[in-house]
C-alpha cells in the first residue's frame, strides 16, 4: 500500500522531543487560579470530606497559604469566605472590617505581588444561601445589584486586584463597572462568571462553604441545555465591560467554551468545579484511573477549547507536577 506524504502524521509522533516540539497547547503554573476557603472563628483547618485535600482555613493561616501557593508558582488566588455573621442580605460584605475585606487585606499583605480575586456574591453570607436579596424564595435582581455595588467597593478599598461576580444577575457587570468607576477604582478589572450553569456538579462546594441552602438556583443560573443562550450571556457581559469571561462548570461545557472563544477576544477562564474535582479524587482513590494523567489531560482540554485561565482546586498539585 502506498501512503501519500500528507497522511504521514506519525512522523512527528515518533519521539518525546518531537511530540513536545509540535504540541499545540502547553500548561504552566501561570494558567491556574487557586480557590481558598476561609472560615471565621476557627483555629485549625476543617477538612471537607467530599473534597480530599481541600480544607476551610482559619483566618490566622491565610497568609501562610498564600505564601505557600506563591512559592509553588501560583500567581492568583480566589477567596471565598465562610461567614458566621450571616443575615438576609449578606451585609457583612459591606463592612470594611467584615470577613471579605479582612481576607483581601491579609492575602495582599502576605504576598503583595499575588493577584487576589474576590468571589463577589452573597450565598456564603446569607442565612438562606441564595445569591442575593430574596422575595418568596426567589432572588430580586435589581435590589441585589444595589447591594453588589456596595460589596465591590468594600473589596476595592481592601485592595482587591480582581472582582469576580458569580451571582448571574442581569446587568451585574454594568452595575459593578459603574460603582467601581464612580468610586475611583476604574483600574480594577472584572472577571465575570458570565456563563454559569445551574449544575449538579456543584454539590461538594456546598460542603466547602458550609451552606444550608435548600432549593434550586434555576431562576437565575443558566439551563444546562442552552448553548445559544450561554453565548449570549457572555457577549452581554462583554458589552457591559467585563474584562475576563468565564464558563462554569468546565468539562461538560467544552463546546460552550469553544463557541465563546470563536466570538470573543477577551481572556477566557473556566472553573473546574468541586464535583469535577471530587470525581477524579474518587476514581483515583478507587484505583481505576491515573490521577495525574487524568488531571493533566483535563487541563489541556480546557486550553484546547480556548481557555486562558483555569480555576481549579488542583492548582497547587499541578504546579508541583509541572515543576517536578
Amino acid at each position: 500500500m502506498t501512503i501519500t506524504p500528507e497522511f504521514r502524521f506519525r512522523r512527528l509522533r515518533r519521539t518525546p522531543v518531537l511530540r513536545d516540539l509540535v504540541r499545540e497547547n502547553n500548561l504552566s503554573a501561570n494558567d491556574f487560579i487557586l480557590p481558598i476557603f476561609v472560615e471565621e472563628e476557627i483555629t485549625e483547618p476543617v477538612a471537607i470530606e467530599s473534597m480530599p485535600r481541600v480544607v476551610r482555613y482559619p483566618e490566622s493561616q491565610l497568609a501562610e497559604v498564600v505564601q505557600r501557593a506563591w512559592s509553588k508558582g501560583i500567581k492568583a488566588v480566589l477567596l471565598f469566605g465562610v461567614s458566621t455573621h450571616k443575615d438576609d442580605c449578606g451585609s457583612d460584605t459591606w463592612n470594611d472590617d467584615g470577613l471579605m475585606a479582612r481576607m483581601i487585606r491579609t492575602a495582599k499583605q502576605a504576598q503583595p505581588e499575588m493577584l487576589v480575586a474576590s468571589d463577589n456574591c452573597f450565598c456564603e453570607y446569607t442565612v438562606h444561601g441564595h445569591c442575593g436579596v430574596t422575595h418568596d424564595n426567589d432572588v430580586v435582581n435589581d435590589a441585589t445589584l444595589e447591594n453588589l455595588q456596595k460589596q465591590v467597593l468594600v473589596a476595592a478599598r481592601a485592595g482587591v486586584d480582581l472582582i469576580a461576580p458569580s451571582g448571574m444577575m442581569d446587568g451585574m457587570i454594568a452595575a459593578i463597572r459603574e460603582a467601581l468607576d464612580d468610586g475611583g477604582f476604574s483600574h480594577i478589572p472584572v472577571m465575570s462568571y458570565s456563563t454559569k450553569f445551574a449544575s449538579a456538579f456543584y454539590g461538594p462546594f456546598r460542603d466547602a462553604v458550609d451552606s444550608n441552602f435548600k432549593g434550586t438556583r434555576d431562576s437565575y443560573q443558566m439551563d444546562h441545555a442552552n448553548g445559544r443562550e450561554a453565548l449570549a450571556e457572555s457577549m452581554q457581559d462583554e458589552l457591559e465591560g467585563a474584562d475576563i469571561l468565564m464558563v462554569k462548570p468546565g468539562l461538560a461545557y467544552l463546546d460552550v467554551i469553544a463557541d465563546i472563544r470563536k466570538h470573543s477576544d477577551r481572556p477566557l477562564a473556566v472553573y473546574h468545579v468541586s464535583g469535577e474535582y471530587a470525581m477524579i479524587k474518587a476514581g483515583a482513590a478507587a484505583g481505576v484511573i491515573d490521577e495525574k494523567a487524568i488531571v493533566m489531560e483535563t487541563m489541556v482540554a480546557f486550553k484546547r477549547a480556548g481557555c486562558d485561565l483555569i480555576i481549579t482546586y488542583y492548582a497547587e498539585q499541578l504546579a508541583e507536577w509541572l515543576n517536578a
